[in-house]
């Protein structure tokens, strides 16, 4: 597929075929493009913890939806870690000397995992399955990483559900608000 059709085609899938699994295959090709996003300082501080089967429905169970996204077979979690990044700049080449967070613009560790989530929702649709992306409310947070057992110094930064759709092609909010025109949020030399 092309990548301006990829583009075009992504979307948020609100309903899966429960019936349908996701190939290995895809699976992998999705975990791979995931790892090879922008990285400051090479740092790969991103993790990411696969559901399927039971453990997917142990998830559901904990965060129970009845829109139809819980019909997804697989559901991939992203995880920012900042103790990398933080390690990562402290090293010589870096130039720092300690692992000082103010020293950040940014999170970038929220910042690369986010890249790397946008990888996974692209490779879905070059692949010919839907997503969803969604968050994990902040009272889930410990309940989850406890069912999981995930360290603490990893955090979830949402959930990316996927499987082959199960729904009309244009659902939920584009279906009634319309993209903001480029002119509006696309200022050339200055606001």
């Amino acid at each position: 597929m092309e990548f301006q059709d990829v583009v075009r085609r992504r979307r948020m899938v609100r309903r899966f075929h429960a019936d349908r699994p996701v190939p290995k295959e895809s699976l992998d090709r999705i975990l791979h493009n995931a790892t090879r996003g922008p990285s400051a300082g090479f740092s790969q501080g991103q993790a990411f913890l696969v559901l399927e089967g039971e453990d997917l429905a142990r998830f559901w169970e904990l965060r129970p939806h009845e829109n139809g996204v819980s019909t997804a077979p697989l559901l991939i979690v992203p995880f920012s870690a900042k103790h990398v990044y933080l390690d990562r700049y402290a090293q010589p080449d870096k130039g720092w000397t300690d692992r000082d967070e103010a020293r950040w613009p940014v999170p970038f560790w929220h910042i690369d995992t986010g890249m790397a989530t946008l990888l996974i929702l692209q490779t879905v649709v070059d692949e010919g399955l839907g997503a969803l992306y969604f968050g994990i409310v902040p009272e889930d947070v410990q309940p989850f990483r406890d069912l999981y057992g995930v360290p603490a110094e990893y955090e979830p930064i949402g959930a990316v559900a996927i499987g082959y759709a199960d729904e009309p092609e244009q659902s939920g909010s584009p279906r009634t608000r319309a993209r903001r025109p480029t002119d509006e949020v696309v200022h050339r030399g200055r606001w």
